[in-house]
């Protein structure tokens, strides 16, 4: 297995010319795509169409080379790009595949699996089965992938759907209610019961233990490598997980940590100096707006702001905080980490090329 990172700038959601202009100098074999993970320049809201308008876009893209690809692109938008962040496609490559003749190598290199749930009825969503039906995605990819150890994962991107109003009415009229009738909160929940089956699937939260009420409830339980994204473009979820494998060969690698708040640099520094010796391919990370209503001590105001949502006002800090010190802000930032790492915190990593 040979897996491949490379990111595509974009001029509006269905901008796919800097794509077709890859593929032309031969940079990213459409054969070998196998999914596409991608910033756009929405609200990133409920009301977020531009994460569906660029599926659409790169799906009608890619059906030009239907007969080459072999298996079907997992997509997964994330809406948002405020402050500095710019808008972008990450284009996720595999060469070969595990299977019993594979041979181990001496190195760990990026190895990565897809994987996607059933579609979920709206009454699943922020539910225990919902964490049940992310945690089996998850532990298929993680085994499609070649990842022989949980520690390998280092993170675990989740497109999960949300509620709307129409969706809300439909299990009312089926006598079945719902885990809010807040489409927006919907968000939050589904985000939090897909990070949890993510923790339940990488051994972080014990499922036995795990009570429905501790989804968006019980901040102590979280994954260190969750990261969650939720849009109405789709009913299921789609799991991509990036670790590293000796199964796997090539170049490119994973490492990650955890920002402990929205301002924690230092978390990004540390990754890039243990690895200054290789290429920065691209930065992944969740960004939250701590809870409590302090970030060190001292008050902020997004969680009160009427004007502007405060998953906005976050990914607009943690981006801007991050690409200071990568210095690139074509990077990938996701807002609202519902057991996405430590309250108002949340993962970060980086996918590395080596050298050699």
């Amino acid at each position: 297995m040979n897996c491949s990172v490379i990111r595509v700038p974009s001029r509006s959601p269905n901008d796919v010319a800097a794509l077709e202009k890859y593929i032309e100098q031969g940079k990213i074999a459409p054969q070998d795509v196998i999914a596409v993970l991608g910033k756009t320049e929405g609200n990133g809201c409920v009301n977020d169409f531009t994460r569906g308008y660029a599926v659409m876009a790169l799906k009608n893209f890619f059906a030009n080379y239907q007969k080459e690809t072999t298996s079907p692109i997992s997509y997964v938008m994330s809406g948002g790009t405020e402050g500095i962040l710019s808008p972008h496609f990450t284009v996720i490559s595999r060469k070969g595949a595990l299977s019993k003749d594979s041979v181990k190598q001496e190195r760990k290199s990026l190895a990565i699996g897809v994987a996607r749930t059933a579609d979920f009825l709206p009454e699943e969503l922020g539910r225990l089965a919902q964490v049940d039906e992310v945690a089996a995605a998850v532990k298929h990819a993680i085994e499609e992938a070649g990842i022989a150890s949980a520690a390998d994962v280092h993170f675990v991107q989740i497109k999960c759907p949300l509620l709307t109003a129409e969706q809300v009415q439909d299990a009312y009229g089926r006598s079945k209610s719902t885990v809010t009738e807040d489409t927006y909160k919907s968000m939050g929940y589904s985000r939090g019961a897909s990070a949890l089956g993510a923790a339940v699937a990488l051994g972080e939260v014990d499922r036995e233990a795990l009570q429905e009420t501790d989804i968006c409830g019980t901040w102590e339980l979280f994954s260190n490598v969750a990261s969650t994204s939720a849009g109405s473009e789709l009913s299921y979820c789609e799991v991509i997980v990036f670790g590293n494998s000796a199964y796997a060969e090539g170049p490119y690698f994973i490492a990650h940590d955890v920002m402990k708040d929205a301002i924690d640099a230092a978390s990004l520094r540390r990754l890039l100096d243990a690895h200054s010796d290789c290429e920065m391919v691209q930065v992944l990370a969740k960004a939250e707006a701590d809870p409590t209503g302090y970030v060190r001590g001292s008050r902020h105001t997004m969680l009160d702001d009427s004007d502007i949502n405060h998953t906005r006002h976050a990914r607009a800090v943690v981006g801007g905080v991050l690409a200071s010190v990568c210095g690139d802000p074509m990077i990938y930032v996701s807002g609202g980490a519902e057991h996405q790492g430590p309250s108002g915190g949340g993962p970060v990593a980086v996918i590395f090329k080596r050298s050699e």
